[in-house]
């Protein structure tokens, strides 16, 4: 492999290669040492982000008692995967296995926006007495700042990473510009988008409670 070319780069080419060989069916390629434990890290990566989203959804399940209010929450990831590929695609940087370990990073880091408007929007409903709508719109003017706060924090501690020079610095640029890309990008998206999500279900809850209680109703008239 030439010197400056990354792993996933160099795997893909000799891939391309080899199937360019017109190679018997007798005869079978496969890599070792770094490229084949790159591959299998690939392979299970897919498998180790659903594991965490489920997670994330179960402890948030359990958090809140309910079913909806976690899929509010994790609605903000899509945005935060989306900067942090942009973010990559922009700088001309190989989406590696650090980079996934940034994508990672970044569930447990901007799911936090949603969690703060949303919690304080449920603690108006039940101490206050507010609707929906009033609720999650105080919550929006009182986390901004918090919310604001910690992301620029979060976005200047990746800035020695995505900017660092040095030895080793080539394997932490992509974890600094996954997270600062998700971040800005989910910052700027988030602020918006989970209210909006937060009304949706808590009028498609609304009607799923009217359906339930529809549908009790003949069976208690009957008793």
């Amino acid at each position: 492999m030439q010197p400056g070319v990354a792993l996933g780069t160099a795997v893909n080419q000799i891939n391309t290669a080899a199937n360019g060989l017109a190679l018997p069916s007798t005869i079978h390629t496969m890599f070792a040492g770094t490229a084949e434990m790159f591959q299998q890290s690939l392979g299970n990566e897919p498998i180790l982000i659903l594991t965490a989203l489920v997670t994330v959804y179960i402890v948030l399940g359990i958090l809140y008692e309910s079913y909806i209010r976690p899929i509010t929450i994790l609605s903000t990831l899509p945005s935060a995967g989306v900067g942090a590929l942009l973010a990559l695609a922009v700088t001309h940087t190989e989406l590696t296995v650090v980079a996934m370990i940034g994508i990672i990073l970044l569930i447990g880091i901007v799911k936090k926006n949603a969690i703060m408007m949303v919690d304080l929007a449920l603690e108006a409903e039940r101490n206050e007495g507010k609707n929906s709508r009033d609720s999650i719109f105080e919550a929006c003017l009182l986390r901004f700042r918090p919310i604001l706060m910690t992301t620029m924090a979060a976005v200047l501690g990746a800035l020695p990473l995505a900017l660092g020079t040095g030895m080793g610095s080539e394997l932490r640029r992509p974890l600094g510009i996954t997270i600062i890309g998700g971040l800005l990008v989910s910052q700027l998206l988030t602020l918006y988008t989970t209210p909006v999500v937060y009304l949706y279900f808590d009028e498609l809850q609304h009607w799923w409670n009217r359906l339930r209680r529809r549908q009790a109703a003949p069976l208690t008239s009957e008793a």
